[in-house]
């Protein structure tokens, strides 16, 4: 088996890891000014607002770390980000309809809990710092104080070192999430997200809107051993440091996804993967899911009527602790799946042919999907979530004929109950009859989440260029054709795959080598017609959005495209891709924002009647491994 040296990994973890911090922006303002400009006007308002305190929570920080010096650097600033998105926590039981499926409320900006069926945090950090409750919840500096004091205790009592690093607490982590406080194996998913969530945001860095969380690499196969890391999907690798080595007889590389997992399914490994109960495991309804049982009390374990609608949640709290709520006996409620605002990460938590308890007396024809984050901060509202999410969406409209991508919700959002028709079969809690609940409210993108349930929708005509259903179409075999190319090696290939693929039986599989004799970055003109322009079918510029869907196996991989103009060739402002997921890209022919000059006597807009598609570019930080990505259903729409 090919093994790889400590020194070329931890180059190739480095570009993996640096480049996966920018996979999972937030919707920000100036993204929805034009399909939306109220939700625009709302998240500029509250990008204004949150700001200052942002800044204020900073010096908060500060405090904590001289008075707990055991705590790594960035630890603090990490939980605040997974646990609020740096926003002061203020339960009202009047808003939003009150507790979101009973959920233990978080208080403050490090979303300290405070019982009601997880662990009292406020109670434990005021007793730690003889201060009153009310205190920890309502000052932000004595809340900050109190997450500290907390997480202190747990890294004193389980290492001995004054001073540990970020990866190594881990643990501690785990034991400070505030879940049930019933310990076991139950909890132990759940516990090790939160450890993951934390110590990703170190590892990634963060700064977004006034949120600073400090770069600290993380050596994770010291934080986490190799079957935690498969079952968080993690795009690292575990290094076999004393044999210096990547690969080790039990764990690999995928080469598609570049996660980790198990080389062979053997023994007692291999018959835990066909555990319906295990942990981890794929989903037998949804292949890119977890499995992660909700307790059998919390659903109904049969449906009364065929699946026929969606329903989109926000959880009211994190991604951990909503799977870890709907793994406590005594909460009542459940969803089917789970999405992580970070990465996209799907969990599924019921079977699509058991009744989750999520909607009411709307429970026993519908599907249910939790967000994680809270309704009046649009920061948990990623890319990478709405991707996830959307595709999740698409795969139930393939496989129930009562729910259509085209009967989903799209028009504005809002805060309050709005009941819809039966018809609309994709939509909020908030829009269905009998319902106290009011999310995913005011700043879910209903338009966006529409267009990424419906790409070739939206009326005018659509031209299929290539499907690949019988050949590789226009496209040329080898991706290193092109002297504009940089990167990757001669070997890459571009071959019909009908192993995956979006629509129809087969997809253009593009597998991408590296060039050892280079360090550059990869960018990758892969020609269609061989990079003459009349082999290409003519585009009619009029009204028209160029695109195509793309799966990539690899992280931090993002594509754009080049039309042949007039005047020369303009290539698009590039597309960031979620790992692991088909996501439809197109550009408008018409929005001269959206090209940038290349060669000839090209000006950075597509002006010409006709014009033709000149080539997809796809782009990657180096690496040494192979990478594939698979392209479907190229189209223009007009």
């Amino acid at each position: 088996m090919k093994t790889y040296s400590v020194r070329m990994m931890s180059a190739i973890v480095g570009s993996l890891l640096a480049a996966g911090a920018a996979a999972a922006p937030p919707v920000t303002a100036a993204a929805v000014a034009q399909e939306d400009p109220a939700l625009a006007t709302r998240l500029q308002t509250e990008e204004n607002r949150l700001r200052p305190q942002r800044a204020a929570f900073a010096h908060h920080f500060k405090q904590a770390y001289a008075r707990y010096p055991s705590i790594p650097a960035g630890t603090l600033e990490a939980i605040a980000y997974v646990q609020s998105r740096w926003m002061h926590l203020a339960p009202d039981p009047a808003a939003h309809g009150g507790h979101h499926h009973r959920m233990p409320q978080a208080y403050g900006v490090m979303g300290l809990y405070q019982g009601e069926g997880f662990a009292d945090q406020v109670g434990e950090a005021a007793r730690l710092l003889g201060v009153p409750v009310s205190r920890v919840v309502s000052d932000p500096l004595t809340n900050v104080l109190g997450a500290a004091a907390l997480l202190d205790r747990e890294i004193r009592a389980g290492s001995a070192q004054l001073k540990p690093a970020n990866d190594e607490i881990a643990p501690a982590l785990m034991r400070y999430a505030g879940y049930s406080p019933r310990p076991g194996k139950i909890e132990d998913f759940a516990r090790t997200s939160f450890a993951f969530d934390v110590l990703l945001a170190q590892d990634r860095g963060i700064d977004d809107r006034g949120i600073v969380v400090p770069e600290h690499a993380v050596r994770w196969e010291r934080a986490f051993n190799p079957n935690q890391l498969i079952q968080q999907r993690a795009p690292f690798v575990r290094l076999d440091v004393a044999g210096d080595r990547v690969f080790t007889e039990q764990f690999a590389i995928d080469p598609r996804t570049e996660t980790l997992r198990r080389a062979a399914a053997t023994g007692a490994e291999g018959r835990a993967e066909t555990d319906a109960t295990e942990v981890g495991i794929l989903s037998t309804d949804y292949g890119p899911a977890i499995w992660d049982p909700a307790h059998s009390s919390n659903y109904t374990a049969s449906r009364s009527q065929t699946v026929s609608a969606v329903t989109v949640h926000t959880a009211q709290g994190s991604y951990a602790g909503t799977i870890s709520w709907f793994k406590n006996s005594s909460a009542n409620v459940s969803a089917h799946y789970v999405i992580r605002s970070s990465d996209g990460q799907v969990t599924q938590m019921v079977r699509h042919a058991h009744t989750a308890w999520h909607v009411g007396s709307h429970n026993s024809y519908t599907l249910g999907i939790e967000h994680e984050g809270y309704v009046n901060n649009s920061s948990w509202y990623t890319t990478a979530m709405y991707n996830a999410s959307s595709a999740l969406v698409r795969h139930f409209c393939a496989s129930y004929s009562g729910i259509t991508c085209a009967s989903a919700y799209n028009g504005a959002a809002s805060s309050g109950i709005n009941v819809l028709p039966t018809s609309v079969k994709i939509k909020g809690h908030q829009h269905y009859s009998n319902q106290t609940h009011t999310d995913p409210g005011i700043n879910w993108d209903w338009p966006r989440y529409y267009a990424l349930l419906n790409p070739s929708g939206g009326g005018g005509t659509t031209t299929l260029l290539d499907s690949f259903e019988s050949t590789v179409g226009h496209f040329n075999t080898g991706p290193a054709y092109s002297g504009s190319t940089t990167g990757i090696a001669s070997t890459s290939t571009a071959t019909r795959d009908c192993s995956i693929r979006k629509n129809g039986s087969c997809s253009l599989r593009v597998l991408l080598k590296d060039n050892t004799a280079s360090s550059a970055d990869w960018a990758v003109r892969l020609l269609s017609a061989s990079g003459n322009p009349s082999g290409n079918v003519a585009l009619s510029r009029a009204n028209g959005r160029v695109g195509f869907w793309v799966y990539s196996g690899g992280s931090s991989m993002s594509v754009a495209v080049g039309i042949d103009d007039s005047d020369g060739t303009e290539r698009s402002v590039s597309r960031a891709l979620a790992a692991n997921t088909w996501t439809y890209v197109e550009w408008s022919l018409t929005d001269s924002a959206q090209w940038d000059a290349w060669v000839g006597n090209a000006n950075g807009a597509i002006t010409a009647s006709s014009v033709h598609l000149d080539a997809i570019w796809l782009y990657r930080a180096q690496t040494a491994y192979d990478v594939n990505v698979y392209i479907d259903d190229v189209q223009i729409r007009n």
